[in-house]
């Protein structure tokens, strides 16, 4: 019974998503005068929250810098690019589970995700020990969740869901239905998340002199979840402390989010929108 389940599920699968693969195909052929796409909802995921506290520094929590960058970013595209409607997954203080994050922005027809967290490197010698600094641009790489540290902790968040067994059941990388749903992701979505984390890696590193760890594929599941080109900005490492005190003060957080402005603008450009 498990192996028909699955093969209708492989069927239901191939059938649904066989648009994407069309519409992927098709807009590499068409001019970009004569597309009708409109890049008109950003999603902005505030990592973390309520009873998951996320990385932890001498005297903050990677919650509440979440957050507060995430409202920062709302408010300034809300000044600086008014035809693009912002929409945060949460708003104060509040735990919400993973697929519910990614429910938020496929329901509210989201055109690109942008999830903000803090990095945290692990002990290490005396020397070395939170002396690890730099931006982290994570795009979504599923064949590399059970290889890399950073997936790992960001999913790690569902250990706080009550019912985190049945929600992510289906998340097997052996299923065949999985990847069916991987490969759609990848012909509609991994060009354009990699093409955003890059654009926002020239502007960390060459307009505000950050260091940077690079842009890297993870296996991150809300970025999976999320039907759209999607982003996790690891915006800098909460246990280091000169970049604790940069990533709290309103100088640190504002520079961070005209980043992302500028980033935002500049993919509207390259994507034609």
């Amino acid at each position: 019974m498990k192996g028909i389940s699955t093969f209708f599920r492989m069927v239901i699968l191939f059938f649904i998503l066989l648009p994407f693969s069309s519409f992927a195909q098709q807009k590499d052929t068409i001019p970009a005068a004569t597309t009708t796409f409109k890049f008109k909802t950003v999603i902005i995921d505030a990592g973390h929250g309520g009873k998951d506290a996320g990385a932890r520094g001498s005297h903050s929590f990677e919650k509440n810098v979440t957050l507060s960058i995430a409202l920062k970013l709302k408010a300034a595209m809300d000044t600086a690019i008014t035809d693009v409607k912002s929409i945060l997954t949460r708003a104060d203080d509040t735990f919400i589970p993973l697929n519910q994050r990614s429910a938020i922005a496929n329901q509210n027809h989201g055109n690109l995700f942008i999830s903000i967290h803090c990095n945290s490197s692990p002990e290490g010698t005396a020397a070395r020990a939170h002396k690890q600094k730099g931006v982290l641009l994570l795009v979504y790489g599923f064949h590399r969740l059970k290889e890399q540290e950073e997936a790992v902790r960001e999913n790690s968040s569902i250990f706080q869901e009550k019912d985190y067994k049945q929600n992510y059941e289906s998340y097997d990388e052996s299923d065949p239905s999985n990847l069916i749903i991987l490969n759609a992701y990848i012909q509609k979505y991994r060009k354009q998340s990699i093409r955003f984390g890059d654009l926002l890696d020239d502007e960390f590193t060459g307009v505000d002199g950050r260091e940077s760890n690079g842009v890297k594929e993870q296996g991150v599941l809300v970025l999976a979840h999320s039907a759209m080109p999607a982003v996790l900005i690891e915006t800098g490492f909460i246990n280091n402390p000169e970049e604790e005190e940069y990533l709290n003060s309103d100088e640190g957080q504002h520079e961070i989010v005209m980043s992302i402005i500028r980033a935002l603008r500049n993919y509207r450009k390259a994507i034609g929108a």
